[in-house]
């Protein structure tokens, strides 16, 4: 199976077509907190950069990353610290 960070940069590739796209994987920080589980891929930093924000405020496009994602939310992932520019703002 895919690690998830993988399946998380693959469907923000495919959903935003990126120019970066960086995904990291914190579990290990919130090991013991609410929705950590023992073998981790359950908190992530991510950043990405597409031109696809443009026009957005920054809750429009945390609301299209998380919808784009809602399939990994389904499966275990519960929770993301997102960073997302346009090109002009990183």
């Amino acid at each position: 199976m895919t690690r998830r960070a993988d399946r998380i940069a693959e469907t923000l590739q495919a959903a935003f077509a990126p120019a970066r796209v960086e995904v990291v994987d914190d579990s290990h920080r919130h090991a013991g907190h609410a929705g950590a589980a023992p073998g981790g891929e359950t908190h992530y930093s991510v950043r990405v950069v597409s031109p696809a924000f443009a026009g957005m405020n920054r809750v429009a496009r945390s609301r299209a990353v998380h919808e784009a994602l809602a399939g990994e939310f389904g499966t275990g992932l519960h929770a993301l610290a997102l960073t997302l520019r346009t090109p002009d703002e990183a």
